[in-house]
Order: C-alpha cells, then structure tokens, then sequence
C-alpha cells in the first residue's frame, strides 16, 4: 500500500481533525480482536488450579506455561512480523496468525501432560505475535496524536477484557464439562473469526515529512517499502539518539514482571486465601471487566491529560500511577480476604496491572521512527516479554513452591515499584530535549 507523505502544516490540520467513524470503527474492532487474543492467552492461567490438580503440574510449570512458554516465541516471532507489518498489508498478516493461535488453542484440549501443554503454547505465541505491533500501526494511522493515547488504551482494554472473558466463561463452562471444553471453545471462536480480516481494508498509511528524508513531493512516486535493514538500522539510531527510549523499556519490564507475576492470582485465591476455584474466577473476571477496562481508559486519558500539560508528560504519567498503585496491590496481597479493604484494593490492583499500557506505548509511537512503528513496537514487545512477563510468573511461581504464593508476590511489587526510576529518568531526558527543541524553534 503506497504510504502518503505529509508536510508539516498539513500534519498539523490531520491532528486537529476530528477523529472519523472509520477510526472508531477499527479502533472497536482491534479492540475485540485483542479481547479475543488475551481470552486464548489467559487460559492457562485462568485453569491453573485444574491442571495443577488433574496434570500434577507444580506453579512453577504454570509460571512457565503462563510466561516464557508463551512469550519467547511470541516475542522473537514478533519482531520479524513487525518488520513484515511495516512493509506489507496488515489485515492478511493478523488473519494468518489469528488462524495459528486458534488451531492452538483447541489443540491444548487434548493435553495429557506438561510437554503436550507446552508445544502448542509456543504456536499460540507465534499467531498471536501478529496482531498487536500491526493494529498499533493502524491507530498510528487512522487517529491523530492527540487521541492516540486514548485509542491505545482502549485497544489495550482488550487485556483486561479478555482476561476477565477467560475467567468467567472458565468459571463456567469448566466445573460443569471439564477444562478441556474451555480450550475446544475458544479455539472454535477464532477459527470463525479469521474470515472477517480477509474483506475488510485497512487505513492508508501516512508518514511525517519530517520523519522521511526524501519525502516525496506532489506529483512523485511513491517511496518504496522501506528494507528490512534500513528499519533495524532506524531502530538502533533511535535508541542512542534517544535514550528515554530505552529507559521507558526498562520502565515498562519492571512493570511487566508485575503483571506477569499476577496470573498466579487464581492459583493464590483457591490455595492461599481460601475460595473455592469457580467462585475465585468468578469474582476474579468481574472485578477485570470493571476494574481493568476503566483502568486502561483511565490510564490512557491520564496520560493524554498529563501530555498535554507537562513535557515528557505521559511518562511522568507512568511515574505517577506506579507509585500510587503500588502500595495499594501491597495492601491486597497482605490482607485477609471478606474485608471492604481486601476488595477495593483487589479492585484497585486489577486496574493496575494493565493501566499503563496506554501511556507507555503512545510514548513508545512518539519516540520512535515515524515509518518503523511497528517495528519498534515489536522490539519494544520483544524487551518487555523478555525482561517482565517471562520471568515474572516463572520466579513468583518458584518462590510460591518454597515460600508460598504471597511471598512471591509481594516480591513481584517491589520489582514494580523500581519503574519509578527509570520513568522519573526517561521523563527528565525528554523533558530536558523538547525545551531545547521549544527554545530553538
């Protein structure tokens, strides 16, 4: 698809437009693709307690299941498909791999032991890796940068709504046909799924002028795709030119491992705070439908809102949240459950595990090379996953077979609490570059 290059004035008229009915379009349906992608995501999670009775699996093996099983072929895969999102049309590339992690998913219902469970989860992580570095490059080009942090918010309210969607149909459909169905079921619905990606178009992609040297002028052809070593070549230079990138890498790892760390919540619930397993992913998804979806909303307007006031904004956003939610997961972890406190802090927790994925990846589109977005998300992924979601459940789950589940996660909040340094480090380096550029502009 030919890419339009757009001068600065222009740019500035696209930003100030209002956002169009096709964008919100998109926007809802991303959104749904990415509820169904964490609900397949979330399965091993949201059964844990089952397979650990029925497989003999220990929490350690669930934390490798929930964490590196999954996301290092995710993340290794993503940054080639990344690549591909930049250069070739997006919706046939999400379709192959929504087709992949369904097939999967299904596939996991016949699993017999930890191995059989493990191989198709390294596949799910594989389709999946599809679709979020492609539909963020899609918002990056149907909504301009003024909404784009709310944009990314909802579309990353597809985390707790899947996984609430994985908890509660669990809840449901496990204590009465078994958890297997669970997998047959999920898997069946993204088979259905994938036919729509293959009618409907995606937005043009645009490009600031500013951001491609030797743009194209009226009346010129169109610049080719951009090679792949061109856009690993721009990935490397942002990363020295800019160094608050990877420091809000860093940043976003740390918070990672926390939410990695939480997947254990089910498990923790049933074994350590005393609720049997239907009624503890029956509450565990109702509290992820309210409090994690208006979490990302809140999130990601916050950071919008903060952007809009201060320099380097939506990362002293970031710095913000972490320290005011931290001590509230704290509290849950530490106090008896059947209190109004352990409720409102479990409410306030669940909102924290996802609240900031709006603001740190609107930073993300912003800091990066405008024509290799998808390709820096999918690094970005590939750090995060790497860095926080592997190891978070795999050492909460290690340390809960020693010293119990509790210990390991409030070992997991003090990993989150660091965030606040490299954040508050990020936002100071940006903060300091746009008064300069402010100053000789």
């Amino acid at each position: 698809m030919p890419e339009r290059s757009i001068a600065p004035a222009e740019r500035a008229e696209v930003d100030a437009a209002p956002v169009t009915r096709a964008a919100w379009g998109l926007l809802f349906f991303l959104t749904s693709l990415n509820i169904l992608n964490f609900v397949d995501r979330m399965l091993i999670a949201s059964l844990a307690p089952l397979l650990i009775a029925d497989l003999g699996l220990t929490r350690a093996q669930i934390g490798l299941l929930a964490g590196f099983g999954f996301v290092f072929f995710y993340t290794l895969v993503g940054l080639f498909l990344g690549i591909a999102a930049d250069r070739y049309r997006r919706f046939p590339l999400i379709a192959a791999g929504l087709a992949l992690w369904s097939g999967m998913t299904a596939l996991s219902g016949w699993a017999r032991s930890f191995v059989q469970l493990a191989i198709p989860r390294i596949f799910v992580g594989i389709g999946e890796a599809t679709l979020t570095p492609a539909a963020l490059s899609m918002l990056g080009d149907a909504f301009p940068v003024r909404r784009l942090g709310l944009a990314i918010g909802v579309y990353y309210a597809g985390i707790p709504l899947g996984m609430a969607l994985a908890l509660i149909s669990s809840s449901l459909i496990a204590p009465r046909f078994g958890w297997r169905v669970s997998f047959w079921v999920l898997g069946a619905l993204g088979l259905l799924a994938t036919t729509l990606l293959l009618v409907l178009r995606e937005p043009e992609r645009r490009r600031t002028a500013a951001a491609s040297a030797g743009s194209v002028g009226a009346g010129e052809p169109a610049k080719p795709r951009p090679a792949v070593r061109e856009l690993l070549g721009d990935l490397g230079r942002a990363l020295v030119a800019r160094p608050a990138l990877a420091l809000a890498l860093a940043g976003g790892s740390l918070l990672c491992y926390g939410s990695g760390a939480a997947l254990h919540g089910v498990t923790w619930l049933v074994q350590e705070r005393g609720f049997s397993y239907a009624d503890a992913a029956f509450r565990a998804g109702l509290v992820a439908v309210a409090a994690g979806f208006l979490g990302n909303l809140a999130g990601g307007a916050f950071g919008d809102f903060c952007a809009r006031r201060w320099r380097a904004g939506r990362l002293w956003s970031l710095v913000a949240m972490t320290a005011f939610l931290t001590p509230i997961a704290w509290v849950y972890y530490s106090t008896s459950p059947g209190t109004a406190l352990f409720y409102l802090c479990w409410f306030f927790t669940s909102a924290g595990t996802t609240a900031w994925f709006g603001p740190l990846f609107s930073s993300f589109q912003e800091l990066s090379p405008v024509h290799a977005r998808s390709t820096f998300v999918a690094f970005a992924l590939l750090v995060l996953n790497l860095l926080g979601v592997g190891p978070g459940p795999l050492v909460t789950g290690m340390i809960g077979d020693r010293l119990g589940l509790t210990t390991g996660l409030l070992v997991s909040l003090v990993v989150t609490g660091l965030a606040i340094v490299p954040f508050a480090l990020a936002a100071r380096r940006e903060g300091r570059r746009e008064e300069l550029r402010s100053l000789a502009g």
